[in-house]
């Protein structure tokens, strides 16, 4: 199996210049991702239960990983919601996946939302981790538009080695994550 292009690229160009960048004495020290989870929660899941199988096919086929149903921790009344109740899917990718799932997200995916300005870097945690929402699944390739039954929004979490958010800013901007410019 190949390398995928964006591990190779961060081996070779992106690692250098990150040490170089904040004076690490370590290759270990260098932040690197560490998982990529994708999360879509289906709210119209209380009131049809085959919601939640079409949002998992379609997160299965965006990430090009099985899929797994996630369930409500506890009853809310209000949303006529019970313990148990399947309510979204998620994914998350490590290793190959993961590169090759950034490329497709920074080359395909994010180019093809409407009016795309940039994604938000106020999007960290504090600890180098980055939260991206995305209104559409469509705007992936592998979501065939004529079988999807609604659209559904969904969110990309990028988890990073980094320890604050300039680090994982840099880390990101790497792989050619277009932020947004900040307005003087």
């Amino acid at each position: 199996m190949s390398v995928p292009r964006m591990k190779e690229r961060y081996e070779k160009e992106l690692r250098p210049a990150l040490m170089e960048q904040f004076g690490y004495d370590n290759i270990m020290q260098v932040p690197h991702l560490e998982k990529i989870v994708i999360n879509m929660g289906v709210g119209e899941a209380v009131a049809e239960s085959k919601k939640v199988e079409a949002a998992a096919s379609e997160i299965s086929a965006i990430a090009g990983q099985k899929a797994v149903v996630t369930r409500a921790r506890n009853s809310i009344a209000n949303f006529k919601l019970r313990e148990g109740m399947a309510i979204g899917a998620k994914v998350t990718l490590r290793r190959q996946q993961m590169y090759e799932f950034i490329d497709r997200l920074v080359t395909i995916a994010l180019p093809r939302v409407r009016d795309f300005r940039g994604v938000s870097p106020d999007s960290f945690d504090g600890r180098g981790n980055f939260a991206l929402g995305l209104k559409e699944q469509i705007v992936f390739p592998e979501i065939n538009y004529d079988r999807v039954d609604s659209i559904r929004g969904l969110n990309v979490v990028i988890c990073t080695t980094a320890r604050t958010d300039e680090e994982a800013r840099a880390l990101l901007a790497g792989f050619d994550l277009p932020f947004q410019k900040k307005d003087a």
